[in-house]
């Protein structure tokens, strides 16, 4: 066996042996729950940006989107815009590196690939960032609600021509709204590729634990996937993913398009 595909099957047991560990997986959910306490997923950033999620769900987005090679991303919530220069810092990878391989100069003025975010209220300090970073000429924006019969016709129009799309839902985690966005967004993602749909954590966390937000146990977005797949059999959990991470703010949540 040659040392690459021997390393391969030593990450696989890896993962299988987290898989099984329900003990371990238990653990993971507590810690995750006590960290909310600290604002935890509030200390991290990229590239200078401040971007609200766990270290494990960043590296998973970076080796999607490194594997599905999109060029196009749709995500809905824009924040500060950390989680916006992650994916559009990925795509510029992308280009470049693809641009090596074929042995063909980059062409700064040239098509490339892009992010398109979503918010229904984008702040204008955290708008004049983002239009200020290194990343903003790969990424686009639109304020509005991101279930509004106009905001989704016109996500659907800057998609055409895009062969490859990903897209990342985390706006409002209630249950109508994260199953319209699925309904919405889903059609876009292209095979083989995900729709991610984060905070699926809060049907595994007690009761009561976001007392000032509309969703709770029972209305959340993991209550919307399970809705959403019990109609759609284009899309499928991949449990791997969650099982590798142990910590995700995802779990159920990673779906891929087959």
């Amino acid at each position: 066996m040659d040392p690459k595909t021997e390393f391969t099957h030593f990450v696989q047991e890896n993962i299988t042996g987290l898989k099984g560990d329900t003990c371990l997986q238990r653990d993971s959910i507590e810690w995750l729950r006590r960290t909310l306490t600290y604002n935890y997923s509030y200390n991290y950033s990229w590239l200078g940006r401040p971007i609200i999620q766990y270290p494990q769900d960043m590296v998973a987005i970076q080796e999607l989107i490194w594997r599905t090679r999109p060029d196009l991303i749709i995500e809905t919530g824009i924040a500060h815009g950390g989680s916006l220069i992650l994916s559009a810092s990925m795509m510029a990878l992308l280009d470049y590196c693809e641009a090596v391989e074929s042995g063909q100069p980059l062409d700064p003025k040239g098509p490339c690939r892009r992010v398109l975010g979503v918010d229904i209220d984008i702040r204008a300090h955290n708008r004049e960032a983002i239009e200020a970073h290194p990343m903003a000429h790969r990424i686009d924006m639109l304020q509005g609600s991101s279930v509004a019969p106009d905001i989704v016709a016109e996500v659907y129009q800057r998609a055409r021509g895009h062969e490859r799309v990903l897209v990342i839902l985390d706006s409002n985690h209630t249950h109508e709204h994260v199953l319209a966005e699925l309904d919405a967004y889903a059609p876009l993602v292209s095979s083989g590729s995900y729709c991610v749909v984060f905070d699926t954590v809060i049907e595994d966390l007690p009761a009561g634990v976001y007392p000032d937000r509309p969703w709770d146990v029972g209305d959340n977005p993991k209550t919307a996937v399970r809705e959403f797949l019990a109609r759609n059999s284009d899309f499928v959990v991949d449990e791997e993913i969650e099982s590798k991470l142990l910590i995700t703010v995802a779990p159920g949540g990673y779906l891929r398009r087959i």
